[in-house]
């Protein structure tokens, strides 16, 4: 450009440059013209962060995951009777119909199924997470770390865990509970590890798909021990599919510990327990004028697994994008 091409100088010089270019006129090098009212501090550094929001789906199942996981910890404190009070000592009948006083009626044995349903969730949700948190705690031990040693380490461990899983689950567990006994603790360490081998999985394939990515290759290289690599490097990038796959896997437990109780190798009478509250009650389907004694913990059990997993959908849905990009 020649030097005594002119400007236009309707636009004003921006302050910035008041020590540099002045007269752009007199110049070689072509400066853009703009307003002295523009700030190039308005300018963002950076995009702003994605804020997750749960869509009205997921909003609904954590209003009720909220209030089930309310009932279960303050339920002692406002249910209307005890776990086994009767509401009507004096009108004993199996399968009365709801009245004031037993606003779900009674059970088989004259006992307030609301108050049993408020015991029930305590004890079902406990147990049912007392045991995904043991499963996780194997599983991804288990797994991540078969991930990061050598191929003989892993075909060992990977086989000993395809064994066990190849079995099914509900078979595995009656043939351990019948053996052992069935007590809460019982429970809580068979459906724990027997979704430990599904968990182990999981975590092993994430943690084989996480060491060969560039960073783990540079953090080797780099000389950082295993457990640096495994906190630092494979632990964030797998957080998010575990912590997902936690709640999926609380259901299938809460299916599971409700399967036992209802074939009668769950939790034992005279403690509530959604899954034996309908297995107590199935005569009301046949003598009684009520199935509410029946309806009631199933829809408990049904309602809770169906609000888990709508959360637990929304949740996979917003967050898989930016997990797989970081993978």
């Amino acid at each position: 450009m020649s030097n005594d091409q002119t400007f236009d100088t309707s636009l004003h010089t921006h302050p910035d440059m008041a020590g540099g270019i002045s007269e752009p006129e007199k110049s070689n090098h072509f400066v853009a013209p703009y307003d002295e009212s523009v700030s190039f501090d308005e300018l963002p550094d950076s995009a702003p962060k994605e804020r997750f929001r749960l869509s009205l789906t997921g909003w609904i199942g954590a209003v009720i995951v909220v209030f089930w996981l309310l009932i279960a910890v303050f339920g002692s404190f406002i249910a209307p009777y005890g776990e086994n009070d009767l509401p009507f000592p004096d009108d004993y009948s199996e399968f009365q119909t709801p009245r004031e006083g037993a606003l779900l009626g009674t059970d088989v044995q004259d006992r307030d199924i609301l108050s049993r349903i408020i015991y029930g969730a305590g004890r079902t949700i406990g147990i049912s997470f007392a045991a995904t948190v043991l499963a996780y705690i194997v599983g991804v031990v288990l797994g991540i770390g078969a991930a990061i040693s050598g191929p003989k380490v892993d075909m060992v461990v990977s086989r000993i865990n395809d064994a066990f899983l190849s079995l099914p689950t509900i078979m595995l567990g009656l043939v351990v509970v019948a053996a052992v006994g069935s007590s809460i603790p019982v429970l809580i360490c068979t459906a724990g590890l027997i979704y430990a081998t599904i968990v182990f999985r999981l975590a092993r394939a994430l943690g084989m798909e996480i060491m060969v990515m560039d960073f783990v290759e540079a953090a080797k290289a780099r000389g950082e021990g295993r457990w640096w690599i495994i906190t630092r490097e494979i632990w964030p990038n797998a957080a998010m599919p575990l912590i997902t796959d936690f709640g999926l896997r609380l259901i299938y437990v809460i299916l599971f510990i409700s399967s036992l109780s209802f074939l009668g190798l769950g939790v034992q009478p005279p403690l509530a327990d959604w899954g034996s509250m309908v297995r107590e009650n199935l005569g009301a389907l046949q003598y009684g004028e009520s199935v509410i004694p029946v309806l009631a913990p199933a829809l408990a059990i049904a309602t809770l697994t169906v609000a888990i997993n709508l959360v637990v959908d929304d949740v996979s849905a917003q967050a898989g994008g930016r997990l797989s990009k970081r993978l």
